[in-house]
């Protein structure tokens, strides 16, 4: 049976490619067990706002949110990440798994405008499969809010 991530990029018509690697334990190894740069390895990153109230930020490998700029953008003055076990509940995915397609809630997206253009990697509903897909076209059937919410990781 396939996952909801892969059930929800179907029924979007979204075509995407899915890479089954097994565990991996850092970004460099999920780039090279995925045949793809760094930036292509997209984080879905699991943000609160309010009392249910999360959105989902697209960040591409090697950098990392950059909490002024996200929070102008949304025109808050607090966000923050819930932990492992609120993530859960609030998109049906552990950690290292979420993506946007197929959570149980479809929370708003923001992507960092870095993705556009390429062809990236996200989370797939389980650990060590990715789906690969057309950035632009995700971003499209996720009604995303693109914008420059990022800062190179530290050490990058």
């Amino acid at each position: 049976m396939p996952s909801a991530a892969i059930t929800a990029l179907d029924a979007a018509g979204l075509p995407y490619r899915v890479i089954r690697h097994g565990p991996v334990t850092s970004l460099s190894e999920a780039a090279t067990v995925r045949g793809v740069e760094i930036p292509d390895v997209v984080k879905t990153i699991v943000v609160r706002r309010g009392p249910d109230d999360h959105l989902f930020v697209l960040t591409p490998g090697g950098r990392v949110i950059s909490w002024p700029k996200l929070r102008a953008l949304l025109g808050v003055n607090r966000l923050s990440m819930p932990d492992a076990a609120t993530a859960k509940d609030v998109t049906g995915y552990e950690r290292g798994t979420i993506t946007p397609f197929g959570a149980t809630t479809a929370w708003p997206v923001v992507a960092d405008e870095r993705v556009r253009g390429r062809t990236i990697t996200l989370g797939a509903g389980e650990h060590g499969v990715a789906v690969a897909v057309d950035a632009d076209a995700a971003l499209e059937v996720l009604g995303a809010t693109v914008a420059d919410v990022t800062d190179p990781e530290p050490g990058r």
